[in-house]
């Protein structure tokens, strides 16, 4: 180039922030602009992360098309049922009857399931926090269930794909018995005190299981002793927990770059859907 002046570069990219084919033809900015704000659950069942998945090709021999789940922000306790279809009657009747009658009323509950959802968890004093589907991350721990839950199907399932309605409950089981990394605990053990008894132990009966039948005074008085202890666990987890957030926010926000607006400033709006074909619009279409 035969110019050059001081501010050159700086001048350019000004040039090209005010350029309009610039902007609409530019490439999307996978960059996040804020930092990370985890939600932090201080005891179990506090707070619950619901998301539905689907519509699911192809559908369960039942006519199943998606998966409502919930998941314990704590203690990664997950619950979730298979559905033909998703009504807010049918949300409100899991919500009833996986949640509330089997771990009490939640102080919050992060969804993006519509007003009428809503208006059933105020009426309950329940806190709704919205989640978006263009921003997954607002519910990060539910997203994050989903491609467990989804990748155990794929190995529960038999070869004709229809019966993964009927695998769900041995997903949720094995989800349940897996140490996670967060908690470096199960969620069996958190919720219960106790680790589960496996099927493997009563075929080849583990040590714990050999003594149950053995059981004195002594060992019920132990045993009471661990339930007792369970709260130190909560909080043996919950330390667990805040310093796996903080690493993984540390590692989050260091690739933030905070790019800031003001009342009134124009923007462009992202065309949704993200991904469309060349049939429905050319090579050239504004994204």
């Amino acid at each position: 180039m035969g110019y050059y002046w001081p501010i050159m570069v700086a001048d350019v990219i000004d040039n090209v922030r005010k350029c309009k084919a610039c902007q609409i033809h530019a490439d999307f900015i996978h960059q996040p602009s804020e930092f990370l704000h985890p939600t932090v659950a201080s005891w179990p069942f506090e707070a619950w992360g619901m998301d539905i998945i689907g519509p699911i090709t192809p559908p369960s021999s039942r006519g199943h098309r998606f998966i409502l789940a919930i998941t314990d922000y704590f203690s990664k306790w997950a619950e979730a049922i298979p559905l033909a279809e998703v009504k807010t009657s049918n949300v409100i009747s899991f919500l009833k009857h996986h949640v509330i009658y089997r771990f009490g009323l939640p102080r919050r509950i992060i969804h993006d399931n519509g007003p009428q959802f809503a208006s059933h968890c105020d009426k309950h004093r329940i806190q709704n926090v919205d989640s978006t589907p263009y921003n997954p991350a607002s519910n990060g721990l539910a997203e994050a269930f989903n491609k467990i839950i989804i990748k155990l199907l794929k190995k529960f399932v038999s070869s004709n794909k229809c019966d993964w309605n009927e695998k769900l409950g041995e997903c949720l089981w094995a989800y349940h018995t897996t140490v996670r990394t967060a908690t470096r605990n199960t969620p069996f053990s958190l919720v219960y005190g106790s680790e589960a008894v496996l099927p493997l132990e009563t075929q080849i009966p583990s040590l714990r299981v050999a003594l149950t039948h053995q059981l004195t005074g002594e060992n019920h008085l132990r045993r009471l002793q661990e339930l007792e202890a369970l709260d130190e666990k909560h909080l043996l987890a919950q330390q667990r927990i805040e310093l796996y957030q903080a690493r993984i926010s540390g590692a989050f926000n260091k690739k933030v770059k905070i790019r800031t607006f003001q009342l009134g400033d124009l923007v462009l709006a992202v065309r949704r859907p993200i991904v469309m074909t060349h049939k429905t619009a050319g090579k050239f279409q504004a994204k």
